[in-house]
């Protein structure tokens, strides 16, 4: 059986952007190589995960695309569910995420902010969905 573990963010400086998810959501840290190269935090039943640009090049020798916070958010979205959605969107932002949708209510009834971290990732902060 597979089971759904960790996302891995390509980014140019793991420390710092672990630092941002630790202040920006309240993560806790599991741990940061001794080179700095990858990390992982605590985020619910699966982890997020960090790792270098340097790292991705010598994972794919193809190449990769880098998110970039100056360019168009990549089409992927890290999505965090929360019953307390305005103040985690004013924590996000003062932990100098970036609002790219504030918050509004879907027709099917969940409020839903759009963000984008430091390094450009796209974040959707949510409500939880109704389970009636």
């Amino acid at each position: 059986m597979l089971q759904y573990a960790y996302t891995i963010l390509y980014v140019p400086d793991v420390r710092a952007s672990i630092e941002f998810y630790e202040t920006a959501f309240d993560f806790s840290r599991i741990f940061i190589s001794p080179e700095n190269d990858y990390g992982e935090l605590e985020s619910g039943p699966t982890r997020l995960a960090f790792a270098t640009h340097e790292l991705a090049h010598s994972n794919f020798s193809g190449g990769f695309r880098a998110s970039q916070a100056s360019e168009p958010p990549l089409g992927i979205e890290l999505a965090f569910t929360t019953t307390e959605l305005s103040a985690a969107v004013e924590r996000a932002v003062q932990a100098g995420a970036r609002v790219l949708r504030p918050i509004e209510e879907k027709p099917w009834g969940q409020r839903v902010a759009y963000l984008r971290d430091r390094d450009g990732f796209l974040i959707e902060l949510c409500t939880p969905m109704s389970q009636d």
